[in-house]
């Protein structure tokens, strides 16, 4: 009695055809004969047992210790046939006979298969499961240790910059032109912007953060005026009168551009300077009447609006777009770019300091935990579904097939253990006979 030449679920397959598959990879190909190994060990103990108490039928009558072993292998084939049933009728129906509640897996896979997505769902993708998963992983060392990694810096970058090149190669410029036009401009220009401009202008203003930009004009301002004597000399000697003699156009000239030079150093070294004072006041009276002069604020407006209706803005904001996306697809291309090397310079960077600072490690765990947490509540059942989902495509004899060579192995030591056990029940049920005479 084997449950090899049983028959598939109402499919005519046998179990040999059933783990014949082509299909089967290296490992279920070890599985397969790890499987009819250990079902022949079972097996063999099953015919053994029968046979033995065959031929030791005598020793029920006789007594002796014939009578011990026909016990022990009654017992044991009673055994061995009960598990070779229950194992077998989880795959198939025993000899092929539609006996009722066999070949569980082939007819009621579809119900297993949502008792396992209920399951995994309640036990496995449970917020508090989750959650307590993530936390003992820790997120923030293991994410920092690995990006601290100049080799992991450089490959996240490389990834980063892959991704950003194959966006904008997808990205049509006419609808980018559009959406930057219709959404982000035209809107923005539409607003009256005169009032938040004075605050932000006074604030500057009072902050000093004006100042570098004044310093830069006076630098710039002086340095051109040294590199250009001769462009300020011939302006003042063109706009001399033409009755005055040429040396003295020749001396003015040089006093004008070195009065010049000097009033431009003076600015540039003077941070008390009557010319900055005056664009301190210039800009604080801009800045006083962006936020309450009806006029300034109607004028600022108008032109707003003339920036608005200008033919010229879409063009504008086209060239801009040109430009900006050839800047970075050049950037994103070129390892050696100042862009690609500033990223993997700030991607080891935050390693190096996620690895090290267990406040910010602890905040990136946080994260981590409620996004998982949110996650596994809003989709754990989509997620769950897919075990459902796939164990119904599967055919019945395929879904036996597949779970006997991952699990049968393990189920025949049922039966050897069934053969095993019994004959030791049938002895101890013999001993206790004999004794109570």
């Amino acid at each position: 009695m084997t449950d090899g030449g049983s028959a598939g679920a109402g499919t005519g397959v046998n179990a040999a055809a059933l783990l014949d598959g082509p299909d089967l990879s290296s490992g279920d190909q070890q599985r397969r004969r790890d499987l009819r190994r250990m079902k022949t060990v079972a097996t063999a103990l099953l015919v053994g047992a029968a046979l033995g108490y065959l031929l030791t039928l005598r020793g029920r009558t006789e007594g002796g210790w014939l009578g011990f072993v026909n016990a022990a292998c009654e017992a044991a084939t009673v055994g061995a046939a009960a598990d070779w049933f229950a194992v077998t009728a989880l795959f198939r129906h025993p000899l092929g006979l539609p006996i009722p509640h066999t070949a569980l897996i082939p007819t009621r896979k579809d119900a297993l298969g949502r008792s396992l997505q209920d399951f995994v769902a309640q036990h496995f993708l449970a917020p508090d499961v989750v959650r307590g998963r993530v936390a003992a992983v820790g997120v923030g060392r293991r994410v920092g240790s690995w990006l601290a990694d100049p080799g992991h810096a450089e490959r996240v970058g490389q990834e980063i910059a892959g991704a950003a090149r194959g966006l904008l190669t997808v990205m049509q410029d006419d609808r980018v032109v559009t959406v930057l036009e219709q959404v982000v401009l035209r809107p923005m220009l539409a607003r009256p912007w005169a009032p938040p401009a004075g605050r932000l202008l006074e604030h500057l203003v009072t902050e000093q953060a004006h100042r570098r930009l004044v310093d830069l004009l006076a630098e710039e301002l002086h340095d051109w005026l040294d590199r250009h004597e001769d462009v300020v000399t011939a302006l003042v000697r063109d706009r001399a009168p033409s009755w005055t003699p040429s040396w003295l156009d020749e001396r003015v000239a040089q006093r004008t551009y070195h009065e010049a030079l000097r009033w431009a150093g003076d600015i540039r070294t003077d941070p008390r300077h009557r010319v900055r004072l005056a664009i301190d006041d210039a800009l604080l009276n801009l800045a006083k009447n962006l936020r309450s002069d009806p006029d300034t604020q109607r004028r600022a407006l108008e032109l707003q609006q003339r920036v608005l209706e200008n033919d010229g803005v879409r063009e504008a904001v086209e060239a801009l777009w040109v430009a900006v996306r050839a800047v970075l697809e050049e950037a994103t291309r070129d390892e050696a770019s100042d862009l690609r090397r500033r990223l993997v310079a700030g991607i080891s960077s935050f390693g190096n300091r996620l690895a090290a600072d267990p406040a910010l490690q602890a905040s990136v765990d946080r994260y981590a935990q409620d996004a998982a947490g949110h996650l596994v509540t809003s989709y754990r059942d989509e997620v769950a579904t897919v075990i459902s989902e796939t164990i119904e495509r599967w055919d019945g004899a395929e879904a036996s097939r597949r779970i006997e060579l991952h699990v049968g192995r393990d189920l025949q030591f049922i039966r050897i253990n069934g053969t095993v056990v019994g004959g030791l029940v049938g002895v101890l049920i013999h001993t206790v006979t004999v004794l109570a005479g």
